[in-house]
């Protein structure tokens, strides 16, 4: 199995978790957004996510695939200076950039949104770049359940 994410970058967002970054950073959006309005749930969340992390980067390397864009280089970027743009930029959306740099990441919101999203951003691009589905399709079920 490819690693798509590191452990290090983990435990260096992990220093910065009572915002969530290392929940968004392995995928975890609604935990994440949770440790951002509460603290890192009022900093006891915060220190048991220090064990955890090794889970939550093992979960993370099996559910997102390698590709052209390194998902930690877009959320070292979005962590530190998401709020200019400059991981939209690294991701190849300039318009987006040049847009977040110039409103504060669309006043600070679309940054959030991006915390949300940017894994799902990173494998669709990926995909995409690499000409197949981000998503593999369902299998056909068998012919006998379809008919009743």
């Amino acid at each position: 199995m490819e690693s798509t994410h590191r452990k290090t970058i983990g435990y260096l967002l992990w220093i910065f978790g009572f915002t969530g970054s290392h929940r968004f950073y392995y995928g975890r959006p609604i935990s994440g957004v949770i440790w951002f309005f509460t603290g890192g749930l009022f900093l006891i969340g915060w220190i048991v996510d220090l064990f955890l992390i090794p889970g939550m980067d093992r979960k993370a390397d099996f559910r997102y695939k390698m590709g052209e864009i390194d998902y930690s280089v877009a959320w070292i970027l979005q962590t530190f200076l998401g709020y200019l743009g400059i991981h939209r930029i690294y991701m190849g959306k300039w318009f987006t950039g040049l847009l977040y740099l110039v409103t504060g990441g669309l006043f600070v919101i679309g940054w959030l949104y991006d915390f949300c999203t940017l894994n799902t951003q990173i494998t669709e691009l990926n995909a995409k770049r690499q000409g197949r589905d981000p998503v593999p399709a369902p299998s056909a079920p068998p012919d006998r359940l379809i008919g009743g």
